[in-house]
C-alpha cells in the first residue's frame, strides 16, 4: 500500500512540475511588470535675430529696429566634439 501511495504522489509531484512548467511567466507572476517611461523632450525655443545685428533677438519673426531686415531664425549652437588626449 506504501508503494501505491508513493507512486500516486509521485505522478502527481511530476504532472504539476510538467504543467507549471508549460503555463506563461505573465501567469506565475504579475509582480514583475514594468512601465517604460518615455523621457519627456521639451520643443526647443525659436529665436529670431538679425544677419547685421546678432545682439537683436526676439521670438517671433520680424523686422530688425536698427537697420529694417528681416529677423531670420537663429540656428542653435552646435556642440564641438570633445578630443581625446592621450
Amino acid at each position: 500500500m506504501k508503494k501505491v501511495t508513493l507512486m500516486a504522489m509521485a505522478i502527481l509531484f511530476s504532472g504539476a512540475t510538467v504543467f507549471a512548467g508549460s503555463l506563461p511567466v505573465k501567469a506565475l507572476s504579475d509582480t514583475t511588470k514594468t512601465k517604460k517611461v518615455k523621457p519627456v523632450v521639451k520643443p526647443e525655443k525659436v529665436q529670431y535675430t538679425c544677419g547685421m545685428h546678432p545682439d537683436v533677438l526676439s521670438d517671433k519673426p520680424g523686422k530688425c529696429p536698427k537697420c529694417g531686415m528681416e529677423l531670420v531664425k537663429k540656428e542653435p549652437a552646435k556642440k564641438k566634439a570633445e578630443t581625446m588626449k592621450m
